[in-house]
């Protein structure tokens, strides 16, 4: 995986300044406004929304920044919760969910807010099951993590989270409710990992058909320390970042081609992270620094790569016969699809990733007609966790089962064709290419590239 870089730098807080006469207002005609912190400094800025604890700005100069509702004036958070922040997405007239303009911001730092990363340990009773909670997150382990382990996971999870939430994509994550968080399972070894469903050969994975994260303590480098693990020198988030994207965007995976699922998890990963903080504008940085280390060809440079046309329209057949082609094979589709998800978002047509969002908008009314299957197996979970209770049922590994004939077990819902779903995604790449022949598409994305310096 690519060597991540920690980048410091300025809070959001620092931010405020000292504006002499400077005083609580109400709003102008602009939306701008006079925010106050606890410390008495104020900034100049349009309040664009307000996700949990953290409350989100546009600066006068157009820059984004976040800041904790906890660190602005007492007048300040009453004034918010008196004027909410700008109204949720509503439908067009074609059916398409689309996000009001003040929203189609890409952020510029995402700091994890304090409270969702409060970690409790509500289980260390159960032999082989360690149980944490975050805001929004339960973790398993197979054994006892220090705390300051626990706290840094907790940060890079719910950071995760803010970010997939924050980026102007329409993915608003939220705990599937009939389970009550996120969940996420650490195992102490690799066989046991492998033992439970994790693939050979992976670091981490996020399973879709029980919404659940597997992930090693050997991925996450940790070592024991007496009866207690703790990070190493060298603990490392890119796994975590890149399979937590998945899991927040499970209700679009089977709708996503192979490319833009991966492509938006490796997206995020590249972005510069420091500690519950993603540097979001920081973003053509993190894509020179992600061609250097993971694609770095010395021959012919990203012209290895290929057509950008045939990735893009690759079949699922083509995409697992190269996913199985060995490690190199791998990072090249996957940094490819890395590439152009940066492309799309950053250099394509105006630049603001317009293209992006309308795919987007398409899927999220789409998925948002198969909810009531998700509804239903819900139901069906929770009916099979009673049925496991029953004399001679016998739960077994990878979802299998065995029971007595005096016993029927319920019956699962309908399910609804993944190839269906997955067609609907192809589709609506019609809206990316834009009546581009894939001539156009290859020489677009080679000058985009060429616009930050980047030489196909």
């Amino acid at each position: 995986m690519p060597h991540r870089r920690f980048i410091h730098c300025l809070t959001p807080l620092l931010l405020f300044i000292a504006i002499s006469g400077a005083h609580a207002q109400q709003p102008t005609s602009s939306g701008l406004r006079t925010w106050t912190n606890a410390e008495g400094r104020t900034m100049l800025a349009k309040l664009t929304g307000v996700t949990g604890d953290i409350a989100t700005f546009q600066l006068a100069n157009g820059q984004t920044t976040t800041v904790p509702l906890s660190k602005l004036s007492q007048e300040d958070q009453g004034f918010i919760k008196s004027n909410p922040a700008p109204a949720p997405a509503t439908a067009n007239k074609t059916g398409v969910t689309a996000k009001p303009d003040t929203q189609r911001i890409w952020p510029k730092v995402i700091i994890v807010p304090p409270k969702s990363i409060e970690v409790k340990l509500v289980d260390e009773k159960s032999p082989d099951n360690y149980r944490y909670h975050s805001q929004a997150f339960q973790f398993i382990s197979q054994d006892k993590l220090a705390g300051s382990v626990m706290i840094e996971v907790a940060r890079i999870f719910e950071g995760t989270r803010s970010l997939v939430d924050a980026l102007p994509w329409g993915v608003h994550p939220e705990p599937p409710k009939d389970l009550g968080f996120f969940q996420a399972k650490f195992f102490t070894t690799e066989e046991a990992y492998h033992k439970n469903g994790g693939p050979e050969k992976s670091g981490g994975v996020y399973r879709g058909s029980d919404r659940v994260f597997l992930v090693p303590f050997k991925s996450m480098g940790l070592e024991l320390r007496g009866k207690t693990w703790f990070k190493k020198a060298e603990f490392s988030s890119d796994t975590l970042v890149h399979e937590i994207t998945h899991q927040m965007m499970h209700d679009y995976l089977g709708f996503l081609p192979h490319w833009i699922a991966e492509g938006c998890a490796e997206y995020t990963n590249m972005l510069p992270y420091n500690a519950g903080t993603f540097h979001a504008g920081s973003h053509q940085k993190g894509i020179r620094e992600y061609i250097n280390s993971k694609l770095n060809f010395p021959t012919k440079g990203l012209s290895e790569l290929g057509s950008a046309s045939e990735h893009i329209n690759m079949s699922p057949e083509s995409w697992a016969a190269k996913f199985n082609g060995g490690s190199e094979a791998q990072h090249r589709i996957y940094g490819y699809s890395c590439l152009l998800v940066y492309y799309f978002c950053h250099l394509d047509g105006d630049g603001k990733g317009t293209r992006f969002f309308k795919y987007f908008d398409a899927l999220t009314a789409e998925a948002d007609k198969w909810k009531n299957y998700n509804a239903q197996f819900a139901k069906y979970n929770t009916e099979m966790e009673e049925f496991y209770k029953q004399p001679g049922v016998k739960k077994l590994e990878n979802g299998h089962f065995t029971f007595p004939k005096a016993l029927t077990p319920p019956r699962p819902p309908g399910t609804p064709s993944s190839k269906d779903r997955a067609e609907f995604g192809r589709e609506q790449m019609t809206l990316l290419c834009d009546g581009r022949s894939p001539s156009q598409l290859d020489e677009d994305v080679k000058a985009g590239f060429k616009k930050i310096g980047v030489k196909w």
